[in-house]
């Protein structure tokens, strides 16, 4: 079951036609400034957050070290030569963590942005192990990136750059269907994706289970409909669900009905617009959006679907009608709402900002958007907080889906609709007696469920569950929901070991 540690492969910067890359990403720098160092490194709270939980817990020191430590950590150096007419390469920085081979394969995003190091990388990994445990997916943790701004290259120099990457990746045994499947992450998406897919299909020609070694895949190319919105329909699940605990309404004060709450987000990239977009859709209000260079704010309402087409044409969101626009986009997350879901980067919520946050439910869409320290501070104000490892786990959900669509070959609802259909057609027929329905409720009635609709259905499943029982954990053991979080997870994690006899 477990693997031999990788080797670090590193190719010499010296040779004069290499050179390195540098200089910084205005996507992935994002203005949105992280932590300061008060608070160490995204892996230190990752560390933190688990070394609280397991002080929760009775397992052996040892098997929580285990538990704990990342099994397997790849940092590759690999070169490119970006012009046919050049000889010149480019040498460009990568790393692959698998966090855990308690269940295989391991499963993670590949991120590509010029602030990513190892750390960030091997404490992603980390949340990822957790995240899966959390809602049942049975896939250890894992994490991959390329230290890149994709802003400056073309599509086809990122494709020759995700080729490579992928290509060393494979020779090394950290993709494969039953090993490692990697996915999207911040700078990459469903082109990636087949990208590395194609090139794994290149290297291993006979797998018939070639197309299941990575997720989040175009559809046309065994993707599965409804992966682009999991994550931030997750987060919207989250959301509806504290809203509607009791427990939730006596700490915050907050009604359970979504019609009218105020909400704002951070990011509008693929979780935070379509987490602002269900919550829209919901009856919730949408009052402040905020990206890299500026947001806006609007107490009576903004559409995201006309935000979104106003920043695609205009690059920013200055200018949007009927909205006051910030150039300090973070001064938004102090301004009046009931919700605040952070969807950008981590260390967005910070000691200095948490006080004046006016927020009294805020369900993280992104991995690490609020500091230890800032936690406290909410916690301490009656903020409830539904933490990263829960509320953005929908992404993960769906790849589990998709990745078993891709094992079993078979398109999910292929083989029921239409008997669904004809059933329910049957039963209206015996049913309607005198008074015929319209066309228009007949077909919603006997309307057979499709691909999206399962993957939605397990999706919101999943995420009920998993809410459920991370509350129940911190009502039982008297804890903060990030806690309570971490804990069944480790608990999850810990009975997969000593299941094994491990």
């Amino acid at each position: 079951m477990f693997r031999a540690p990788a080797l670090s492969s590193k190719t010499s910067s010296s040779t004069p036609s290499f050179r390195r890359l540098n200089g910084l990403s205005s996507l992935q720098k994002r203005s949105f400034s992280t932590k300061g160092p008060s608070e160490g490194t995204f892996l230190d709270q990752v560390k933190m957050y688990f070394d609280k939980a397991a002080s929760y817990t009775n397992y052996p020191p040892g098997l929580l070290k285990q538990i704990e430590t990342c099994d397997n950590m790849i940092e590759v150096a690999f070169p490119v030569r970006m012009s046919p007419d050049s000889h010149d390469y480019e040498i460009f920085q990568g790393w692959r963590a698998e966090h855990s081979h308690h269940r295989l394969p391991t499963k993670g995003g590949i991120r590509y942005s010029e602030h990513v190091d190892q750390d960030e990388v091997k404490a992603l990994a980390a949340l990822m192990t957790f995240k899966c445990a959390l809602v049942d997916v049975p896939f250890g943790g894992a994490k991959g990136a390329v230290k890149i701004d994709p802003k400056k290259y073309s599509e086809h120099q990122l494709e020759l750059i995700t080729k490579a990457y992928a290509q060393v990746l494979i020779d090394k045994n950290f993709i494969s269907p039953g090993l490692d499947v990697p996915a999207p992450d911040m700078g990459t998406g469903p082109r990636e994706m087949g990208w590395i897919m194609q090139t794994y299909k290149t290297i291993h020609p006979g797998n018939i289970d070639a197309i299941a070694c990575i997720t989040g895949k175009p559809v046309t190319h065994g993707g599965i409909r409804g992966r682009t919105t999991a994550t931030g329909l997750g987060v919207y699940f989250c959301v509806r669900e504290a809203l509607a605990h009791p427990h939730v309404s006596k700490v915050t004060g907050l009604s359970s009905d979504l019609k009218g709450k105020k909400v704002i987000v951070q990011g509008l990239g693929n979780v935070g617009y379509h987490a602002a977009n269900f919550c829209y859709k919901n009856g919730m209000k949408i009052v402040g959006l905020i990206e890299y260079n500026g947001g806006i704010y609007n107490e009576d309402g903004i559409v995201p679907d006309e935000a979104l087409k106003h920043f695609q044409q205009h690059k920013s969101l200055a200018g949007f009608s009927g909205a006051r626009f910030f150039g300090n986009g973070k001064e938004i997350l102090e301004l009046p709402a009931d919700v605040l879901i952070p969807a950008a980067l981590e260390g967005q919520i910070t000691p200095e900002n948490a006080p004046n946050i006016k927020a009294k439910l805020i369900v993280e869409g992104a991995n690490g958007p609020t500091t230890p320290k800032a936690s406290e501070i909410l916690l301490s104000k009656g903020v409830f907080l539904v933490p990263d490892v829960l509320a953005n786990a929908g992404g993960v959900t769906v790849s589990y889906f998709e990745w078993l669509k891709n094992l079993s070959h078979v398109r999910f609802g292929r083989m029921t609709k239409r008997y669904e259909q004809a059933k329910w057609t049957e039963l209206l027929n015996t049913l309607e007696g005198g008074k015929a329905l319209s066309a228009d409720e007949r077909k919603k009635m006997v309307y057979g469920a499709g691909e999206e609709d399962l993957v939605n259905s397990g999706l919101e499943e999943t995420m009920i569950n998993s809410f459920e029982e991370v509350i129940n954990m911190s009502l039982k053991k008297k804890c903060d929901m990030r806690t309570a979080a971490f804990i069944v997870a480790i608990e999850k994690v810990a009975n997969t070991y000593l299941d094994l006899g491990i």
